[in-house]
């Protein structure tokens, strides 16, 4: 039997949602072991001069959830 946690975390990126997503996951996994999904909760982009600046997302990351 499995048991799995939940957080969220928010990331950005100049490029991409796609990257922005990527950049939550790459810098979880460092500290995180063992993740198994990454769902997309929320996503915006802040704009200035009728131009995106930054894109931003919010994730839902699920891992295995290990005692001691």
């Amino acid at each position: 039997m499995s048991v799995y946690k939940f957080i969220e975390l928010v990331g950005t990126s100049e490029k991409s949602w796609e990257d922005a997503v990527a950049q939550v996951v790459a810098t979880a996994s460092k500290s995180l072991k063992d993740l198994r999904v990454a769902e997309v909760k929320e996503m915006d982009a802040k704009i200035e001069d009728g131009k995106i600046i930054m894109y931003r997302v919010k994730v839902s990351l699920s891992f295995k959830y290990r005692q001691g």
